[in-house]
């Protein structure tokens, strides 16, 4: 190891406020980015699964349509 001992290595000869700060503000914005992003996805769950039983409902009022109609041409 490259430091006599754990106080000098959190020391780092001066420079140890710089580098923790550092890596404080890493882990911070990291662990914020995922809360974030797990709120985010769980937000937009939630919102497709009202829009899933939303159009669930509707479809159940109302008949089966075909998808799409076909009229013959005669040709002449």
């Amino acid at each position: 190891m490259a430091f006599d001992s754990l106080a000098a290595f959190i020391a780092m000869e001066g420079h140890g406020p710089y580098v923790w700060t550092c890596y404080g503000v890493f882990f911070l914005f990291v662990g914020g980015l995922m809360a974030w992003s797990i709120r985010q996805r769980r937000d937009v769950m939630r919102s497709q699964l009202r829009e899933l039983e939303r159009d669930s409902t509707a479809r159940a009022g109302r008949e089966a349509q075909p998808a799409a109609s076909f009229t013959r041409i005669n040709p002449s």
